[in-house]
């Protein structure tokens, strides 16, 4: 695949080819982005260009049933020297040759886990390793303390705002795990021009963008409520245009399975979308460009918009609970219900609130990065550093952590298996076999989670 183009250039940094304050002696850093989604794909390389700014960024795709289409990559647009899909295996023997000063490891915690593991094992005695760097993509809203843990041993673990690093360092402090590797930074992926607000002489009709979530809600009948209250908000102001924000076309999987995809509700629609509401794809910072007010149930998105000051409404039609995470929206003064969006009333957030959460509206963002950026660079001149030592152990969790290691091809020691091992002896064609049976196995997942699962459901139900 292509390097892709970071949409901003304006606050991403250039390609180490493209920087002229290199001229030193002293060779840039080489960054590994390992990532097993759009979502944390998108996370990870711009985390990367944060953190270790003028680095060569490598990009890994970790396959598996959600590793992101070139489509996916392209809307993500983040810029990187070189892309490639590999294997856990495969990612650790290229960490294990010196490949790379830094490793930003973008997964699932589970995968991270196995990850750390089986550097541990790979670099055991090694001269040098590189500094590992992990965290969330996004809002911590539910399995804070198991996706914590999975991510103890990394080097630096990452905190998207003040009230996330608080959290992270209690539950290491809770376990008696060391809780120095939490370092508070922001979500690297807030920008854009502070917003305008509407007047008629924008030469546009006034936007509102409703985000929606792969997983949240999960039910049919909660995702057409939603749709229908969309539309219906169109159809009682002709006047606007609305917005469905779409994450992924259908087929495609993010970090999250879609079940049931909007795009088919909209099709079942009775009477159908109104003209003044349609479905959209693309990068979110572009939609939020053109939005006057963000819909969501607790989407990222909303942190994005936020920060640009757009007026933000967090749903609580179908109430405050932890499993839509709107809960954490608490305090916010952005939960809100279709019916008061109808009636014009918009929510205003908390300054309080937000600044907590790492929105910083008021110009400080860039510099929410200067404590990663020299805790990284400290470590990578260091001449050697301490063997990876995850929390996780097979002394603290002899009956977790086998299972997590063995659904990535790892021995308990950290060591791929004599069946990974062999993998790499593969030929081309036998090669370009397996590539296109695991194809085929994706596509088959994907039906079989929107289309097959949800007649077993219903059927279940009659």
């Amino acid at each position: 695949m292509p390097p892709r183009t970071d949409p901003d250039s304006s606050e991403s940094p250039e390609p180490p080819d493209s920087q002229e304050s290199h001229d030193s002696q002293e060779a840039p850093l080489r960054v590994a982005v390992l990532a097993d989604s759009d979502t944390r794909w998108k996370w990870g390389a711009l985390t990367a260009h944060r953190i270790a700014p003028g680095a060569r960024v490598d990009g890994l795709l970790l396959r598996g049933r959600a590793t992101p289409t070139a489509r996916q990559l392209d809307e993500v647009g983040a810029r990187v020297a070189g892309l490639r899909e590999v294997t856990a295996a495969e990612f650790l023997r290229a960490a294990d040759r010196g490949t790379y000063d830094v490793v930003v490891l973008s997964c699932v915690g589970g995968t991270v886990q196995a990850m750390l593991h089986g550097l541990a094992h790979e670099l055991n005695g090694a001269e040098r390793r590189p500094v590992t760097v992990t965290g969330y993509v996004g809002v911590v809203y539910e399995k804070l303390a198991d996706g914590l843990l999975l991510r103890h041993g990394a080097d630096v673990v990452l905190a998207n705002s003040t009230h996330d690093a608080e959290r992270f360092r209690a539950v290491y402090a809770g376990v008696g795990a060391d809780a120095g590797s939490v370092v508070e930074c922001a979500l690297p992926f807030l920008g854009g021009a502070p917003y305008v607000p509407w007047t008629e002489a924008a030469g546009r009709p006034r936007t509102v963008v409703f985000a929606v979530q792969p997983s949240v809600p999960a039910s049919r009948a909660d995702r057409a409520y939603l749709l229908r209250r969309a539309a219906g908000h169109a159809r009682a102001h002709p006047d606007r245009e609305v917005l469905v924000k779409l994450r992924s076309r259908p087929g495609e999987h993010t970090t999250h399975i879609e079940e049931q995809p909007y795009q088919k509700l909209a099709a079942r629609l009775p009477g159908g979308l109104p003209p003044n509401c349609r479905l959209v794809y693309g990068h979110m910072s572009e939609v939020l460009d053109r939005t006057d007010l963000l819909v969501t149930v607790s989407s990222t998105a909303a942190l994005e918009s936020l920060h640009r000051g757009i007026p933000t409404a967090v749903l609580t039609d179908l109430g405050v609970r932890e499993a839509l995470g709107n809960h954490h929206f608490l305090g916010s003064g952005c939960l809100t219900s279709w019916d008061r969006l109808d009636a014009g009333l918009l929510p205003e957030a908390d300054p309080v609130w937000t600044a907590r959460q790492g929105v910083a509206a008021g110009g400080s963002y860039e510099a929410a990065f200067d404590a990663a950026r020299a805790r990284v660079a400290a470590l990578a001149a260091r001449p050697a550093l301490p063997p990876v030592t995850p929390y996780y152990t097979l002394t603290t969790a002899p009956g977790y952590l086998p299972g997590i290691l063995a659904r990535h091809g790892l021995d308990p020691s950290g060591a791929p298996r004599p069946d990974t091992a062999a993998d790499r002896q593969a030929s081309g064609l036998r090669r370009a076999v397996r590539s296109a049976v695991r194809d085929a196995a994706r596509g088959a997942y994907r039906h079989g989670v929107q289309r097959v699962a949800p007649v077993i459901r219903r059927m279940g139900e009659l």
